[in-house]
């Protein structure tokens, strides 16, 4: 994938294999994501254009491109796009697929 092409704020586009779940994610100065956490996976995020302060665990990350950042799982981050915006790409395992699951727990309904 050309880690050049779209435009705009927000998920450019995205890929998966059985293993892994890449996005790619532009945003314009100032904008980013809101705070969030994710408790299930490690995130690597590759700058790839631009500068972001990354929050993570409340500590400031200041990163420029190229550069890549290892989020833990279970830190909260946020992320705010530099002075001329921000393109990275967020690599992570898959996510197993949801289940429905009985009250209190019990195995999943069948």
């Amino acid at each position: 994938m050309d880690l050049t092409a779209g435009s705009g704020d927000g998920p450019l586009w995205g890929m998966a294999s059985e293993d892994l779940n890449s996005t790619l994610l532009s945003w314009s100065a100032g904008k980013g994501t809101p705070a969030h956490r994710n408790d299930e996976r490690d995130v690597l995020m590759v700058v790839v254009d631009g500068s972001a302060l990354v929050s993570v665990a409340g500590e400031p990350v200041e990163v420029h491109a190229p550069a890549a950042l290892l989020i833990p799982k279970g830190v909260a981050r946020q992320i705010t796009a530099g002075e001329h915006g921000v393109r990275y790409l967020t690599v992570h395992r898959v996510r197993p697929g949801l289940q429905i699951r009985r009250r209190g727990g019990g195995d999943p309904a069948r």
